[in-house]
């Protein structure tokens, strides 16, 4: 009887991951009809939801140790959908229809590019390393774009004419930025050292203070900085490695010295 109640409760505790990644799919779901009824704030906003179950997913999985197979695939999918097919759809709706076909064919590259992050993260997930991302995230680029619109409506409001093509160049880069080798920090794998944990309590109390303020201005922001903070620490290492003394050469044997 004990036996069968634990087995049940396991059970139990296994749906629940997959329950935060049915209404992460549900959300998706839910933005390609808001697409469709060009009420395009609701469709960010849903996608914005869908980052939120999508994050509760994952966190639940690893606090109950229920992380499975079967929940990566089902994750991905929903992923694909909520994260890729919906802000494609949506952002083609909004700006891109009037480039055509070239609008379509960066549509197509952001989902594509979005799918092959996906299945390299599958493959790379119990070998690669648990600090960082290889590529952006693609729940975080889909989140660029629905605070980019929402942004835009509320705050920014583009010039119709200049819109598509910030539109065409922002979404291109995502794509780029997803299937590239850049390296973006996992929050669930940082290390904070003594005296860290504070500074980063007191960052967090600020930050919710702007999203509740100024949530238009606070998300994008948020959002395209995370974006844009892969690049930026992967310049620096550069221009560091560049600027560095390198080793002498070793000098051939007879060789005369200077």
């Amino acid at each position: 009887m004990k036996q069968s109640l634990r087995l049940r409760r396991r059970q139990a505790i296994y749906v629940v991951p997959n329950l935060f990644t049915t209404g992460n799919l549900f959300c998706g779901l839910y933005a390609i009809i808001a697409v469709f009824n060009a009420d395009f704030v609701k469709a960010s906003l849903a996608i914005l939801v869908a980052l939120i179950f999508d994050m509760l997913d994952g966190s639940s999985a690893r606090l109950t140790k229920t992380t499975s197979q079967f929940g990566i695939e089902y994750d991905s999918l929903a992923d694909l959908v909520s994260f890729g097919v919906a802000p494609g759809v949506l952002v083609y709706a909004w700006a891109l229809k009037l480039h055509g076909v070239l609008g379509m064919a960066v549509v197509f590259a952001f989902v594509g590019c979005g799918a092959l992050r996906l299945a390299r993260y599958n493959v790379q997930v119990s070998t690669g390393d648990n600090r960082y991302f290889t590529g952006l995230p693609i729940p975080a680029a889909a989140s660029v774009l629905a605070s980019l619109l929402i942004f835009d409506q509320h705050i920014l409001q583009v010039e119709r004419h200049v819109r598509p093509l910030l539109v065409l160049i922002v979404t291109f880069v995502l794509a780029f930025l997803m299937v590239s080798t850049i390296k973006y920090t996992k929050f669930k794998g940082m290390r904070l050292q003594a005296g860290e944990g504070f500074l980063y309590l007191v960052w967090g109390v600020l930050g919710i203070m702007l999203i509740a303020a100024i949530p238009q201005v606070a998300l994008f922001v948020l959002f395209a900085g995370y974006a844009a903070s892969g690049v930026v620490v992967s310049l620096v290492t550069l221009l560091r490695r560049a600027v560095a003394p390198g080793s002498a050469p070793e000098r051939l044997p007879g060789e005369p010295k200077d």
